[in-house]
């Protein structure tokens, strides 16, 4: 990230500050990693270690399958409509390790009214439809569709969608989620060639300052529980803040896809990393240009890393039977490759226009309890010539 900063604060920082009425605006320091990671620094009006009251934890989190069988996976989430009345009750996890978990999530309700925080994982929302705002003490940061809204662990957030379809692909992660580290400088800058630059990442624009008092129910998870703090003020009560720790957002529409002669593998699609996990976007772009290219991908046996993507928008042209929602899990240990028939198709083909998230996890995932109702039983067998199945390329709606 960069250097970043909304709203007053003191030339120098750990000095005096304050209010209209001579007391002392509330410092905060918000550090990753100790006090070696990025950070920022907030001032409020109000103390944030001041609770009005605890309420009972409430137990949160998937459960995952231990026995799955390896086998490659299509879990069909295309037709799934709303997954739950709030953003936190309609989050189904369908995939998780100890470094990530990925949910789909579709709220009833268009707004929060509460807030929440993630204690223990950042967290990177994909946009596929709808469009709103994310309201944090760093500010409003508006979010549409194709937007990949990231969030550091312990921002206090709270979501405003607008009506219409609403569908999220949110990804958790154990660790801070950052941008590609080839692609950066010493200094942390984007290079040159890097398929995004800094003008794409967008910042909170507008500090949301709330000096209300009354009762403010935050929702903090950690450890298989929702913890709910009651607050006599708003967490919005900050008049200003500096660092290079805050929420942003990126559109997938302004990753530059990094094309060439021949088929290029998917790290050119690297858009973020995590800790044994990386976070890809496949967009419209050219096809190869050697006279003998094959656009369809070859066959790939994974080593040590299990592969899922989710389709968003496009043809795609090495697979059968996938639909726009659809999530295909190729896991280590089995090779994966373009369905029958697909790779002669793809000769002379030019461009496609496709849009999808993959996430490579550098350790096995396993599926949830809440990812069963969606298994298409036939895909491990999609590869047989004789078997459509009902297999068939995907279009866009």
């Amino acid at each position: 990230m960069y250097y970043y900063r909304l709203g007053n604060i003191p030339p120098k920082r750990h000095t005096q500050f304050r209010q209209p009425d001579g007391s002392l605006y509330k410092e905060e320091l918000v550090s990753s990693e100790g006090f070696s990671g990025i950070y920022s620094t907030l001032y409020h009006i109000y103390p944030p270690t001041r609770i009005k009251q605890l309420k009972d934890p409430v137990p949160y989190g998937p459960k995952k399958i231990d026995d799955y069988a390896l086998r490659h996976t299509h879990l069909n989430t295309s037709n799934v409509g709303t997954t739950g009345d709030d953003y936190l009750d309609a989050r189904k996890t369908l995939f998780m390790n100890n470094d990530c978990k990925i949910s789909i999530c579709s709220p009833r309700k268009r707004s929060m009214d509460y807030f929440y925080k993630n204690a223990e994982g950042d967290e990177v929302l994909f946009v596929h439809d709808g469009k709103g705002t994310l309201i944090s003490p760093f500010g409003k940061l508006e979010i549409r569709q194709g937007d990949y809204v990231v969030i550091p662990r312990t921002v206090i957030y709270r979501l405003e969608f607008e009506e219409g379809p609403l569908r999220l692909l949110i990804i958790e992660s154990a660790s801070p989620v950052e941008t590609v580290k080839r692609y950066r400088n010493q200094l942390g800058q984007l290079l040159e060639h890097s398929p995004y630059c800094e003008r794409d990442i967008r910042p909170p624009h507008e500090l949301v300052t709330d000096a209300t008092r009354g009762e403010f129910l935050m929702k903090i998870k950690k450890q298989g529980y929702l913890h709910q703090y009651i607050y006599d003020y708003s967490p919005l009560d900050l008049v200003g803040w500096d660092g290079f720790l805050w929420p942003y957002a990126f559109s997938i529409h302004d990753f530059e896809p990094i094309t060439g002669r021949i088929h290029q593998p998917p790290p050119v699609h690297q858009t973020f990393q995590g800790h044994n996990f990386v976070i890809c976007s496949f967009v419209p772009r050219l096809f190869d240009y050697h006279p003998q290219a094959i656009p369809a991908p070859y066959n790939h046996s994974n080593i040590d890393s299990d592969e899922v993507l989710y389709y968003a928008e496009g043809n795609f042209m090495s697979r059968r039977g996938i639909e726009r929602g659809s999530f295909t899990l190729h896991p280590g240990g089995l090779p994966h490759g373009p369905h029958p028939g697909t790779v002669e198709k793809s000769i002379g083909a030019k461009e496609t226009h496709e849009l999808a998230v993959m996430v490579d996890t550098f350790h096995p995932l396993y599926l949830t309890e809440d990812s069963l109702e969606f298994v298409d039983h036939n895909y491990p067998m999609s590869w047989t010539d004789n078997n459509t199945g009902g297999y068939h390329e995907v279009n866009t709606p």
